[in-house]
């Protein structure tokens, strides 16, 4: 049965893939969502960039 089930869900994301006009999903990382821009959240990575550019840590990284 449960074989059945997963078959039926690829065989179903073939079909939309078929049937898309240029025959590819969304992009489902933050930084390519605006809506999610708008709301100003974006990426993990571009989060941890930011705070490792700032100096409000405790212990400066740069000495280590």
């Amino acid at each position: 049965m449960s074989i059945l089930i997963i078959a039926a869900g690829m065989l179903l994301l073939l079909v939309k893939v078929l049937l898309r006009s240029n025959g590819t999903f969304s992009s489902q990382h933050i930084h390519d969502s605006k809506a999610m821009r708008d709301r100003g959240i974006h990426c993990v990575m571009d989060q941890d960039r930011e705070m490792r550019h700032k100096s409000t840590f405790a212990v400066n990284e740069h000495q280590k």
